[in-house]
Order: C-alpha cells, then sequence, then structure tokens
C-alpha cells in the first residue's frame, strides 16, 4: 500500500482543542493519576424534533380534564400514567409509561421535572407575546435556528454555544484535554468562541484505515505520525497540517482512554442512543482516573417532529421512541452510580421546543414553544417539578397563539438552567453575562436546583 492509498482509507475526524499535553503517536498514553473526587461532568441528551412534553410529565389531578379535553385521541389515558410522588408546582404528576424507569429515580430523588422551558429574550407573559410588547426568539417554529438557540447560539455573529463559552471562561485549574464532546455532527451546545469540539464514537477512534492507534510503533501509525508533523508555508496547507496533527493527537488520547475502559455495570439495549450512553458510561471513570476535572458530553437522538402518528407502537410514534429514553437514561444513572459517580454526572435531557396542546389533523400534534425537561443525578435536588405548568386550556391565560392552539410562553429560561449547570461546573459568577447575555434580563439567574 503506498501513501496516496494509505490517506484515503483514513477518516479525518473533527478536531478538538489542542492536547498539548499529550504527545503524539510517539507517546503511549497520559499516565493516569490516582482518582479524585473534584471531577463533574455534564451529559446533554438532546431529544431532536421537538419531543411532545405535554405527554410526557401529565398533571393527574384536576388539570388532567383540561389535559384530556383538549387532545381527546392523544390524551394518555390516566390509568395509563406511572405515578409520582408527593405534590410539586401545585399539581400531582404522573410519566408517560414508556418513561416508566424514570419514576423511582424521581421518587428517590434523584431525578427532577422543570416544567415549561424554553428559549426567552426576556421574561414575558402570554399577552405580551401577543401585544408584541416583549421580545422573543426568532424563528420560533424552525427546528434548526431552535435547536441552536435552546443551545446556547447567538445567531450568525456568534455560532457558540452556552457550554462551550461557559468551559472557555473556567478557572485553568478545571480546564483539561477533551472538555467539549458530541457524538454525531451535532455540536451547538459545546462549540466555544475560541476552541473546537471533540468528537467520540463507540469503541473510540482506534483505526485510521490500517493505522492502529494503539500500537504506535507499527508503520502505518508511524507513518501517520510522521504526516501529523508537516509543516507548511501555505496557509491552506498549514491549516490542514495543524487540524490533522490536532485530531491524530485526540484520537491516540482516546485510543488510550478506550483501552482502559471496563465494561458499564448496567443494562443496555442495543439502540443507538444506549451504545452512545454505553460508551460514556464506559469512559467516564477512566477520564475521572486520569484526573480530569470538567466535561460537557452532547448525545443527539430521536425523531421527535410528530405531526402524524404519535401515539402507537411504530418505531418513530413518540411512544415508542420514550421507551427508549426511559430505558436508556435508566441504565445509564444505574452504570454511573456503580461506577462511584454517583455525584459526579448531571444528565439534562432537553429539545428544541413542545408542542401544541391541540391535537393535528393526522393525529400528532405541532410545534409550539415551551416544554418539560428533566435533569438526572446525585447532585441534583430532585424528586420534585420545579417552574409552573402552564394552563391546559386551549386560548387560555397561558396561550400565545392567535388561534387558541395552545401554545404556551416558558417559564423557564434555557439560559437560567445553563447557567445553572455551568456554575455548579465552575463557572465564575462574574462571567455569566458573558457566556448568558440574556441573563441580564432576569432577577433569577441560578434556579438552585443543584444540591452540591
Amino acid at each position: 500500500m503506498n501513501r496516496r492509498r494509505f490517506l484515503r482509507t483514513i477518516s479525518l475526524p473533527p478536531l478538538a482543542t489542542t492536547l498539548g499535553a499529550v504527545s503524539l503517536l510517539g507517546a503511549s498514553s497520559t499516565p493516569i493519576a490516582a482518582a479524585v473526587s473534584d471531577y463533574r461532568a455534564l451529559v446533554v441528551v438532546f431529544l431532536a424534533g421537538g419531543s411532545d412534553g405535554l405527554n410526557t410529565l401529565v398533571p393527574t389531578d384536576g388539570a388532567y380534564l383540561d389535559y384530556a379535553r383538549a387532545r381527546p385521541d392523544l390524551a394518555l389515558p390516566k390509568d395509563s400514567l406511572v405515578l409520582l410522588n408527593g405534590t410539586s408546582a401545585g399539581h400531582s404528576f404522573g410519566l408517560h409509561p414508556g418513561l416508566a424507569p424514570l419514576a423511582p429515580l424521581y421518587n428517590q430523588q434523584r431525578l427532577a421535572w422543570l416544567a415549561n422551558t424554553g428559549v426567552l429574550v426576556e421574561p414575558a407573559t402570554a399577552q405580551q407575546v401577543i401585544n408584541l410588547t416583549v421580545k422573543v426568539p426568532p424563528y420560533l417554529s424552525s427546528h434548526s435556528d431552535q435547536q441552536n438557540m435552546t443551545q446556547g447560539w447567538m445567531g450568525d455573529i456568534d455560532a457558540s454555544g452556552w457550554a462551550g463559552r461557559a468551559i472557555e471562561h473556567f478557572p485553568s485549574n478545571l480546564r483539561n484535554e477533551v472538555q467539549a464532546a458530541t457524538f454525531d455532527r451535532h455540536r451547538a451546545l459545546v462549540l466555544g468562541q475560541h476552541s473546537r469540539v471533540s468528537f467520540i464514537s463507540p469503541g473510540g477512534p482506534r483505526y485510521w484505515g490500517d493505522a492502529d492507534l494503539a500500537n504506535p510503533q507499527g508503520y502505518w501509525a508511524q507513518s501517520l505520525n510522521r504526516m501529523a508533523k508537516w509543516q507548511f508555508s501555505n496557509e491552506y496547507q498549514a491549516e490542514f497540517a495543524r487540524t490533522l496533527g490536532g485530531s491524530v493527537t485526540e484520537s491516540t488520547l482516546l485510543t488510550q482512554v478506550y483501552l482502559k475502559a471496563q465494561e458499564p455495570q448496567a443494562n443496555f439495549e442495543g439502540n443507538n442512543l444506549a451504545s452512545n450512553l454505553r460508551s460514556l458510561a464506559s469512559v467516564l471513570p477512566v477520564f475521572k482516573a486520569m484526573g480530569f476535572k470538567r466535561q460537557v458530553f452532547l448525545v443527539t437522538w430521536g425523531g421527535f417532529d410528530t405531526h402524524v402518528n404519535q401515539r402507537g407502537g411504530a418505531a418513530y410514534t413518540q411512544d415508542a421512541q420514550l421507551a427508549t429514553v426511559g430505558k436508556a437514561l435508566a441504565a445509564f444513572d444505574h452504570a454511573n452510580v456503580a461506577a462511584g459517580l454517583n455525584l459526579d454526572v448531571t444528565t439534562l435531557t432537553m429539545t428544541e421546543f413542545g408542542r401544541t396542546l391541540r391535537q393535528a389533523s393526522g393525529a400528532g400534534t405541532d410545534h409550539a414553544w415551551g416544554n418539560h425537561w428533566s435533569l438526572m443525578g446525585g447532585a441534583v435536588a430532585g424528586g420534585q417539578v420545579l417552574g409552573q405548568l402552564p394552563s391546559l386550556t386551549l386560548g387560555g391565560p397561558d396561550d400565545y397563539d392567535p388561534q387558541g392552539a395552545g401554545r404556551f410562553v416558558p417559564t423557564i429560561s434555557s439560559d437560567q438552567v445553563g447557567n445553572t449547570l455551568m456554575q455548579w461546573m465552575g463557572l465564575p459568577a462574574s462571567t455569566i453575562n458573558d457566556v448568558f447575555p440574556n441573563l441580564k434580563n432576569f432577577s433569577q439567574k441560578n434556579l438552585g436546583f443543584m444540591m452540591t
């Protein structure tokens, strides 16, 4: 095999931050340090398409009658809901039956819900939106725009996300290699203003064509190492070489991490979401043992744009997808607890927008605004629903839709959620407005749902 053929056999993973602490293929790995307690990881599971929160977290008191009346064909039967302990936010609640594995976590106070959450420029009411007297985010019905804005994107002038920006403001003692990572092409949340994003795949990036990064003395690994050190005077060639070198460096580190990983102690199924979370659960203890301090991981999954056929057992109904989510999240939490990461890992499950309370003609729902998100982990003040459940009436006081479709203005801002999590991770309070510019419009910047 000649060099040109070898170049065709390798794929170039996205480059993350420059891994200056790790040499290229000539070094085997970063030395593993003793496990330390000062490790925190945020895992964001993004449900793509706009999952219907109104059929995820359902009131079981008098508000259930309003919910069922507005959705005669889509409402979950009351006796199918998995009941949650106690009352919160002025209501008693039940979960979609597909999320039954998460109910014990809520009842053990390891999981909380954030009611009616979404992107906000400033606090707003439905009447203010109707009267056009308050600023609202642009393109509220656009999947791509709202996915990015929920993750902190500030438009074409700044493509970074709130986690990526926050990491760049962390104190130096909390910075480390592979700090912001994604499992696929979605990256808005973890993209910084001055840094790039790591790419992680199940099993790690060990093989680049015939180059085995676990065997740095091999012929093709050494060839790759030499190419990663090429120097060019032409700026385009130099940028390519820099990107290649950084990718090789990062892939070498991740290869060593995966070689040290052990099978997580949990029952993960074989779907893509479970596979990604299983992979992540296997390496989080390794990152901690290697002395890493702070990490954010983005896992995007699903097809929740359920304009039609939202209910039922077909693969892309919300019912079937939530069953996958419930099992995968519960297994991930079990694995983290078993690995001694009980207080170290927090999982946020979010989506770009909610769905209309009014059902659509095709037995589905249309795009809306506010939605229900969840938080999971030992550091979460769980067993409660934070925020305010909107009035589940078409054309009611919380419905900003002129046609009364049941579109609700969020009462919790995605920036408030992000800031609370990033301050738990170590974001200095003095930098909040740099990371979350819209928070200057909110009196409450930290929602207080993290206990440690």
